[in-house]
């Protein structure tokens, strides 16, 4: 297995992943277009995994200064339990704290028991002391 960074090229791969991934949902913030600004606004800090040149694990992070921020944690549910996820997390962190990035979150969204006891297994603590508010420009509902 390989990790590496993320380059736009890995785009469909990682979009096919995340299609064929229960639980997952594409959004206008996945387009080809989104992906790359991100990528560019955050160089270095997204990994993809690959296994004989096949993309089977990606995670997408980034950060605005002071708290990293990790998104699209997907492994192909053949390649689980292999210790590819947290080479990805560890891989982002590692990047994320050389910006001087100390802090970090991840949402999981309500009811992905898998994702939220995959987290806490890591150490990362549950918080119930917020609540995330989102908010849409008219017509980007899916952002």
């Amino acid at each position: 297995m390989t990790i590496r960074a993320m380059t736009l090229a890995d785009y469909d791969a990682v979009i096919a992943m995340m299609r064929a991934t229960p639980g997952i949902t594409v959004r206008d913030a996945d387009s080809r277009e989104a992906t790359q600004a991100y990528l560019a606004r955050n160089p270095g800090c997204s990994f993809v995994a690959e296994i004989n040149d096949q993309v089977v694990g990606c995670i997408m992070a980034g950060h605005d200064g002071r708290r990293g921020y990790l998104q699209h944690l997907i492994v192909l549910p053949a390649h689980r339990r292999m210790g590819i996820a947290t080479g990805l997390v560890q891989a982002s962190l590692a990047r994320l704290a050389q910006d001087g990035v100390h802090k970090f979150h991840v949402d999981v969204v309500i009811g992905n028991d898998t994702a939220a006891r995959y987290w806490e297994s890591l150490g990362w603590q549950c918080r119930n002391d917020i609540q995330r508010y989102s908010f849409a420009v008219a017509g980007n509902v899916n952002a």
